[in-house]
């Protein structure tokens, strides 16, 4: 359900999860090796933005591609939450959604094994023009992992909101071995805010420093780029402001949706006009906070909750 206009629109990959609670070591060819739990949990960057924006108070529509079996009825039913609007999803005949095997090792990042599902069938003409119309905010999430929106239309559409005042963010997932330049570029001039991890970052620019990789996006017409570094931090990088950040510490237990959780708290800041410090301390306690749990969702702050350890804490950062 949702709760007034939509300030936000969340478009593009929707994934169910399948992970495990952390395990010693990747199992070898034959192996089984024990965990305490494995879970199915709401994956995918524009669903998780669209569950963590309701956690934050913000009106949402969702908008992307499901199929018709069991797990696309899970990931349809998970998304039943105060301010996000579903009627913007599409079902797919004879189709699953994005699923995601998700293994998680003690120590280590996490490793995938995907299907995009019905995915592949999303395009931009899905978004209903209404949506478009009054929304605030686009956010554009799992490029490269929708091939029907890798087509003139896409940014035709960004130009058009761009045009008349909303802001628009583009998110990436890696998928492929293929020239991923080609495709982000044209999209870039009509981005407000570019927002890759630093391994996205290198390849795509080829670029192995953070700032050579800001540098290059925002030279290619993005408006402002942020950049997350796991716990290196982050970096934000636009032609007024340019600086680094820190990390706010936790117990960590998976980052699976820690990027998604940063996104939200992002777009959450963007809407309540804040600076971007304030950006980038309010993104950060999001994407904390989400890492305390094997699930992309499951520990992500309320709104309550992040203004209180926002009010508690400080994110420190550096001028570049």
């Amino acid at each position: 359900m949702t709760t007034g206009k939509h300030r936000c629109l969340s478009a593009g990959i929707l994934f169910a999860d399948v992970g495990c609670v952390p395990i010693s070591h990747c199992p070898v060819p034959g192996e089984l090796v024990q965990t305490e739990g494995v879970v199915l949990t709401l994956g995918g960057c524009a669903s998780n933005v669209a569950l963590n924006l309701s956690r934050l108070e913000v009106p949402t529509g969702l908008c992307g591609s499901v199929g018709d079996d069991s797990f696309s009825d899970f990931v349809v039913r998970s998304l039943d939450a105060p301010f996000v609007d579903v009627s913007g999803l599409r079902r797919i005949s004879n189709s699953c959604p994005g699923i995601s095997l998700i293994i998680n090792v003690t120590g280590e990042d996490r490793r995938f094994v995907s299907t995009t599902g019905a995915n592949g069938h999303f395009s931009i003409a899905d978004i209903p023009q209404d949506w478009a119309d009054e929304a605030e905010v686009l956010y554009l999430g799992g490029y490269l992992m929708m091939p029907e929106l890798e087509k003139p239309e896409t940014a035709d559409f960004l130009r058009r909101f761009q045009a008349r005042g909303g802001k628009t963010i583009l998110d990436l997932v890696l998928y492929g071995n293929r020239p991923y330049w080609d495709v982000i570029r044209p999209l870039l001039p009509y981005v407000d805010y570019f927002t890759p991890n630093d391994d996205e970052g290198l390849a795509v620019s080829g670029k192995s420093d953070p700032v050579d990789q800001a540098k290059f996006f925002l030279d290619a017409g993005a408006g402002c780029v942020v950049i997350t570094c796991g716990e290196k931090g982050s970096l934000y990088y636009s032609a007024a402001e340019k600086f680094r950040t820190g990390i706010f510490k936790t117990e960590f237990i998976g980052g699976t949706g820690s990027g998604d959780a940063f996104a939200a708290g992002f777009i959450a800041g963007l809407l309540a006009g804040d600076d971007p410090y304030a950006l980038m301390s309010r993104a950060s306690a999001q994407g904390m906070s989400c890492v305390r749990h094997v699930s992309a969702t499951g520990s992500v702050f309320t709104k309550a909750e992040s203004e209180a350890f926002l009010a508690e804490n400080r994110l420190e950062y550096q001028q570049i």
